[in-house]
């Protein structure tokens, strides 16, 4: 990690064009950034414990301003067990009066991406999740003094979960990904991140979904990753019939150092149909504010059988070696040479062509668009180099034939 942070120039941009709301409901104060056109489900993003809503700024940058689909990253608030977090989103959703969601999950944020996903059915989309976990006993055993966490100094905390990510040597991306994220950690509060941690040990395991795996996305990398491969492994059983992205290098934070690549599974893999249909579901039927409905949908699927704190407890502790503290996010630069090469989408040939047919005119458009302008960049660039050559070679020509006459 860089002793001396400096923000990238496109970070610096996404915060002179979209601004960072913040409203309290309840008790909770919620921090988001919400961009993008409201007639279609909205992508939202939830990040890992050492995330902010900042860390998505890439995706926000390129689905929403690029593309046409509105993205909204939130953080984590302070919520002490997996109930009050599934309560304290609905209620958020409510309040920016929004119903159905496509939800994209980090480590944690997939975690409760997933939780959420089971107790709130009806509400959810899809799931994309990456470097995520399905139950949290081995991020307690980990940490033995997790019951006390609420009494940690803050130094502790932040030093605690600085110790998941791998520091270096990285690729250039990857470590700029961890930079940016170290510098969103240092924003943190004691509270919030003894809040994020309780989550991560709070003892509790993901139970069945309604949701079908066809609707869910698996986007993992395939170096090294806080999130212990075997819980990794986990989530791909659970869910033997999602879409599955493997990324050949990423880190912790794909999503900062592989934006490209995930941007666009995150387009054909989940939001293509939506953009095309152009009419969420809010305008048709469902939109609207939600809390009507779901006083009346009580018993009607939208919460699976729970005991009485509402989320499922594991039944036996695990035995595997005890995983670092989850993951965290960040990275930068990655070229579109790269995106074919280092990406490999677990789907069938007709899948492929079902996802490609949902991608609109105005997608193939910037797709073809930005293929064309990298072409023309590296013809350009090209001929320069060529030029340059040239000229080089006739002045050391010519010095040499000056320097026989003077001789």
């Amino acid at each position: 990690m860089k002793g001396v942070f400096s923000a990238p120039g496109d970070y610096i941009y996404f915060k002179s064009q979209v601004p960072l709301h913040k409203i309290p409901i309840g008790t909770k104060q919620w921090r988001y950034y919400d961009f993008g056109p409201k007639v279609v489900p909205p992508l939202i993003c939830l990040p890992g414990t050492a995330g902010t809503a900042d860390v998505y700024y890439k995706q926000i940058m390129s689905l929403s301003m690029k593309v046409g689909y509105r993205v909204i990253s939130v953080d984590i608030p302070r919520v002490w067990s997996h109930h009050e977090w599934i309560q304290a989103f609905e209620k958020f959703l409510d309040a920016i009066d929004i119903h159905h969601v496509h939800l994209y999950g980090t480590s944690l944020g997939g975690f409760l991406a997933q939780l959420f996903a089971q107790h709130r059915p009806r509400r959810v989309k899809s799931l994309v999740l990456s470097n995520s976990f399905l139950e949290t006993r081995n991020f307690a055993a980990s940490m033995p003094w997790a019951p006390i966490v609420g009494w940690a100094p803050s130094f502790l905390l932040k030093r605690y979960v600085l110790t998941g990510i791998r520091d270096g040597p990285h690729e250039p991306f990857i470590a700029d990904s961890v930079d940016f994220v170290v510098s969103q950690v240092e924003t943190l509060s004691k509270d919030d991140l003894a809040s994020r941690l309780t989550l991560t040990t709070d003892d509790a395991s993901v139970g069945p979904l309604l949701l079908s795996d066809a609707l869910i996305t698996i986007i993992d990398t395939n170096d090294y990753c806080a999130t212990p491969q075997q819980l990794k492994d986990q989530v791909s059983e659970k869910y033997p019939g999602a879409r599955r992205a493997y990324l050949k290098s990423g880190g912790d934070f794909p999503f900062l150092s592989r934006p490209d690549e995930v941007n666009l599974h995150l387009q054909v893999l989940n939001l293509g149909q939506d953009l095309v249909r152009g009419v969420s579901e809010d305008t048709s039927g469902g939109g609207g504010n939600s809390s009507e409905q779901n006083d009346g949908n009580d018993g009607d699927g939208d919460d699976a059988p729970k005991d009485d704190t509402g989320i499922n407890h594991p039944e036996s502790p695990d035995s595997s070696q005890p995983p670092p503290a989850p993951e965290s996010p960040d990275s930068h630069h990655s070229s579109d040479s790269q995106l074919l090469s280092n990406a490999k989408v677990g789907t069938t040939d007709a899948e492929n062509l079902t996802f490609l047919c949902a991608i609109s005119e105005k997608q193939q458009y910037i797709i073809a668009s930005n293929i064309l302008q990298h072409f023309a960049w590296e013809f350009c660039t090209l001929y320069l180099l060529c030029r340059q050559a040239g000229t080089l070679y006739i002045n050391w020509e010519s010095c040499w034939k000056f320097r026989k006459v003077a001789v």
